[in-house]
């Protein structure tokens, strides 16, 4: 299975968990989407993954959690108690591959660079296009429909997310039962916002 690499990428204690466990979650058939170390409930490890079509439920969330949970006991890049948390990305989430600016062409994500353009690191506006490296949005500018498009290189991201829409949920939703219906599962196999495995570390 040929898996593309992620070209938006963790830094820190982040990027060393993220190197131990992405061999580990290709071989299992999925592919990371994010690693991330927050102080929610005490200190939480989100590990967020998916098929290569963007699926994943609760077992197999269950199932990245007993292959990773032993493994980062082993290798220790957290030092301390930790909750670790094993999540499909949601429907508002995290874009770290080309090809999901691609397949998310026409919503809106808001973003941060790794360094100032034009005096900000923030920007929010609708994906309309990627050309190779290139990321082309339209930011809505005033409540005249005024716009104007900007481009980002991928590799000055830092961070992008979906942002929640009644649009993005429709087509979310859209594509979820496709999904489905293609690989003859049932209701009870639909992605949603809290499949998770959890093992405490």
């Amino acid at each position: 299975m040929s898996i593309h690499p992620r070209d938006i990428i963790e830094s820190g204690i982040d990027a060393r968990v993220a190197a131990i466990v992405e061999p580990e979650i290709e071989a299992l058939g999925f592919r990371l989407v994010r690693v991330q170390l927050s102080g929610q409930n005490g200190r939480t490890m989100q590990i967020m993954v998916e098929r290569p079509d963007g699926m994943i439920n609760v077992s197999e969330c269950e199932a990245v959690s007993r292959a990773l949970s032993p493994l980062l006991d082993i290798e220790e890049p957290v030092q301390g108690n930790y909750h670790l948390e094993i999540s499909s990305p949601g429907i508002d989430r995290p874009l770290v591959r080309r090809s999901d600016f691609e397949t998310w062409a026409g919503h809106v994500a808001k973003l941060e660079t790794t360094q100032m353009i034009n005096g900000r690191k923030r920007f929010k506006g609708t994906i309309l296009a990627t050309d190779g490296n290139e990321v082309t949005f339209r930011r809505e500018l005033n409540d005249n429909n005024d716009n104007c498009d900007f481009v980002i290189c991928i590799e000055d991201m830092a961070s992008v997310k979906l942002i929640l829409t009644d649009d993005l949920i429709r087509e979310s939703l859209r594509r979820d039962k496709a999904l489905r219906q293609a690989n003859g599962l049932g209701e009870n196999d639909r992605i949603s916002d809290d499949n998770s495995g959890e093992i405490n570390g």
